[in-house]
């Protein structure tokens, strides 16, 4: 029986700029983590944690929490972008178009924009993404550009 290399995520030699990644597992959100999350974080918005308040708003149902919005979208792209990252190193133009409801399944795709070698650390590299986070219909409800600091194949612990 052979034993299969399972798969290690991508190092920062592997990006190109122009590159998209689709990536494929999407992301169901629930009532729970929503009010969980806003609770967690100390969010007093009604519109996240009060349904009775929630009904006579705008969107008569719970708003997801857009913290979480982001979070779970950012999470839907570990595998492909930062799963070999030293570190995140920001977040920029984060926007949200479009709500996400008790419900939504998330999706993400993100497009490699600039790559570069680490000045401070030669065994990696600085990858930024440009990120679409959309839910079933296509609806596109949080974008951001994201920097990362990503291990070389040769730099990264997982094989030493």
């Amino acid at each position: 029986m052979a034993v299969k290399q399972s798969w290690v995520g991508n190092f920062f030699e592997d990006f190109e700029v122009g590159d998209v990644f689709r990536h494929p597992v999407g992301r169901t959100v629930t009532e729970t983590e929503n009010i969980w999350f806003t609770l967690l974080t100390c969010n007093v918005n009604p519109n996240h944690i009060n349904a009775e308040y929630s009904k006579k708003t705008e969107f008569g149902q719970y708003l997801f929490n857009s913290g979480m919005t982001l979070a779970i979208v950012n999470g839907l792209t570990v595998g492909d972008i930062s799963e070999n990252a030293v570190a995140n190193l920001g977040f920029d133009e984060v926007r949200l178009p479009a709500p996400v409801f008790v419900g939504d399944t998330l999706y993400a795709e993100s497009t490699v924009i600039d790559t570069r070698p680490s000045k401070s650390r030669p065994y990696a590299g600085i990858v930024t993404v440009s990120t679409r986070g959309f839910k079933q219909d296509g609806t596109t409800v949080i974008t951001y550009k994201r920097s990362a600091m990503i291990y070389t194949r040769e730099g990264s612990p997982r094989f030493k």
